[in-house]
């Protein structure tokens, strides 16, 4: 697309107050932020072992994008690939 997108870090409702919506609008206020700001798509992650979120989010029709991985650089690797420069 090659345009700004928005993305949630991490979204967690406590237990008690589950199946109450409140997941739901969360997510729709985030998506309307989304349209009010011309973003072509709102990404977010889950867990693979959380069930009940992939569920909740397919639900809602978000598709899972199973072709992309995560990568992460902390500590020592961090610090050795600043250190290489740009």
């Amino acid at each position: 697309m090659g345009r700004s997108g928005l993305y949630l870090e991490d979204l967690y409702v406590n237990p008690e107050y589950r199946c109450k919506g409140i997941g739901k609008a969360l997510l729709s206020h985030l998506a309307g932020i989304a349209l009010e700001r011309g973003c072509p798509r709102f990404e977010w992650v889950a867990l693979d072992w959380n069930r009940n979120a992939i569920d909740f989010y397919e639900k809602l029709g978000a598709k899972q994008l199973s072709e992309w991985r995560i990568f992460r650089l902390t500590g020592d690797k961090l610090a050795k690939l600043a250190g290489s420069g740009y």
